[in-house]
């Protein structure tokens, strides 16, 4: 019997398949002559080893340039190149749980292939404006700091700003395991690989692993793969959003993918803008920063890390990510030389939905802690001098009384996860006896 799902696999497998040459190899990219095709359009390469999968990402007048998924090593003048016509797809499902993927959504951690699966089209859509839910409920985090001084609502985009070695990594897995969230979606990009392993195994464990999903795309591996990695997430986090799961996204690091697009762009002939950046990287990170967030039926909050480079929290990448998203957390690295962990600067860090996700009690205690940190702040140097007169300032005087108990709060192992509730419970009960 003939269905209308064997016709259109028949036909696709009858039409004539268009092909071309390669022309020329240079650096990262390849050119075609002799081949018509799209930006975005899949185009495989013949090698001695098997066909190289490479993405048109521009169109000039003598043919196409290309990216490679793989290593150009075999691509040689005149190999013969071939058109896909389909789009990117990625296969997303409940399936997908517990597993690590690559970042074209394939399966890298031995636990046998995947199954029971719906193929979806890579590009998704943001949900629309006038449609998405408000973020009114507070999602928990399991760190002091954040749930109440910084306070993360369900459907929240939330960006944890640091220069290298400073702690983005560590304070991502202490969320990992502390948020209540139904479903992560984790993805690791442009990372070392030797942290892989280790994040999954301990800090993320086995329980974290069980309601999560995990995506990988080391520094080693292509621009594309590592590019592509950060839509197979979110695409994947947008199938569990809408079948009205909650779901926490997180990407480590927003820098790396605009790295990424960045090597895509020059590759591309495109021209070097701010601090070396092409115009498509700004283009870009709206586009895939707007798909998280609440929709009609369920959330997805999104936590991305921005590697800000030489501490310089105005750099191009960073103060883009923060025109973007609902809020910032930033990392310290002088608390963090301290001994201070997780380093959060809590002065310079802002939720923009506390005030609907939090109650009028809570948001009095934590301008209460914001103005005692603050005090001791302005106060720092005369006290580190011994030049502070007692009694000169009622403030600075309660500040210096609770350092160590403020301390003590806002310090937190990575292995203690303290529920959101008694978290407040401690601040009310700190804020009273100031």
């Amino acid at each position: 019997m003939i269905t209308a799902d064997r016709l259109s696999t028949a036909l696709a497998a009858a039409a004539p398949r268009r092909s071309g040459v390669v022309s020329r190899v240079v650096g990262l990219n390849l050119e075609v002559e002799g081949l018509e095709a799209a930006i975005g359009d899949a185009v495989t390469v013949a090698t001695p080893s098997g066909d190289l999968p490479t993405e048109v990402v521009a169109v000039r007048d003598g043919g196409l340039v290309c990216l490679p998924y793989g290593d150009l090593r075999g691509v040689r003048a005149g190999a013969r190149a071939a058109a896909v016509d389909r789009p990117a797809t990625v296969r997303v499902g409940d399936a997908l749980l517990g597993r690590v993927l690559d970042g074209l959504g394939n399966p890298i951690d031995g636990g046998g292939p995947l199954h029971h699966l719906d193929e979806v089209t890579l590009d998704g859509t943001p949900p629309h404006p006038l449609l998405r839910a408000r973020v009114d409920r507070q999602l928990p985090l399991g760190v002091r700091a954040l749930d109440t001084l910084v306070p993360c609502g369900r459907g929240q985009r939330l960006g944890i700003f640091a220069g290298s070695g400073v702690g983005k990594s560590s304070l991502l897995s202490m969320i990992a395991r502390g948020s209540d969230a139904q479903v992560s979606v984790i993805a690791l990009i442009g990372e070392r690989g030797r942290e892989v392993r280790e994040f999954i195994e301990k800090d993320l464990g086995p329980e974290g692993l069980a309601r999560a999903v995990v995506v990988v795309a080391t520094s080693d591996q292509p621009a594309l793969v590592r590019l592509r990695a950060a839509f197979v997430a979110t695409r994947i986090a947008e199938h569990f959003r809408d079948a009205g799961a909650d779901v926490v996204l997180m990407m480590d690091s927003i820098t790396r993918v605009a790295m990424a697009q960045r090597e895509v762009g020059l590759s591309a002939g495109e021209p070097p803008a701010t601090r070396g950046y092409p115009p498509s990287v700004f283009a870009l990170l709206p586009r895939l920063l707007e798909r998280a967030g609440t929709g009609e039926v369920g959330s997805i909050t999104g936590l991305y890390t921005v590697l800000v480079e030489g501490d310089d929290m105005n750099e191009p990448i960073g103060d883009t990510a923060r025109s973007i998203l609902d809020g910032h957390v930033v990392l310290s690295r002088k608390l963090a030389a301290g001994g201070h962990y997780p380093a959060i600067d809590v002065l310079d860090s802002v939720s923009r939905v506390a005030t609907a996700v939090t109650t009028p009690e809570q948001r009095d205690a934590a301008t209460q802690l914001r103005r005692l940190l603050a005090a001791h702040r302005e106060a720092q140097d005369l006290i580190e001098i011994g030049a502070y007169v007692p009694g000169t300032n009622p403030l600075v005087d309660q500040a210096i009384a609770l350092r160590e108990v403020t301390q003590m709060f806002l310090r937190q192992d990575m292995d203690d996860l303290t529920p959101a509730e008694q978290s407040w419970q401690v601040l009310a009960q700190m804020v009273a006896a100031a």
